[in-house]
């Protein structure tokens, strides 16, 4: 079995995860940090904004059962694509949405699940970019929802494509 990778960011990557990694097909989540210029950075670098990075979640996934698209979808669905400067509570530009793509297949379906939102009337924030690291974030953070029996505080679910 060929497996692929996703990396999504929105908000804090405590509730990404805790969506994702309940997705049939999804193989493993992991969540770290992404698109910033400094190597393994510490979670409290990342909080202070100086490093670029963004609270990113790596999802593993099978192909054959599960799309990116509907990945993405479930990324759309699962945070507030329109927040600008962070997510819920969270303010900072460590918590905006972003799509980091691996290939040009992936940036197109982002792209177009954007328009597809934007013909609804939503003003999108996500950025779609080319992923060029990531870096797991220390293992207290990961999976956290699952270790402590908590649900994500700025996550939920909303139904925003018809299929």
């Amino acid at each position: 079995m060929k497996e692929s990778k996703a990396y999504f960011a929105s908000g804090c990557f405590w509730g990404t995860q805790y969506y994702f990694q309940k997705q049939h097909g999804v193989t493993k989540t992991t969540v770290g940090y992404s698109g910033g210029d400094v190597k393994n950075p510490k979670y409290e670098e990342v909080c202070n904004g100086k490093t670029g990075h963004v609270e990113t979640v790596e999802v593993v996934f099978n192909p054959r059962i599960v799309s990116f698209e509907q990945l993405a979808k479930i990324f759309f669905e699962t945070h507030d694509p329109t927040q600008k400067g962070g997510q819920g509570p969270d303010i900072g530009d460590q918590y905006r949405s972003v799509v980091f793509y691996l290939d040009e297949e992936q940036r197109k379906i982002a792209y177009e699940l954007v328009l597809q939102l934007k013909n609804k009337g939503l003003d999108i924030a996500t950025s779609i970019e080319q992923f060029k690291n990531f870096y797991p974030a220390e293992d207290y953070h990961q999976k956290y929802y699952k270790k402590t029996g908590g649900n994500p505080y700025c996550h939920r679910y909303v139904k925003r494509f018809d299929s």
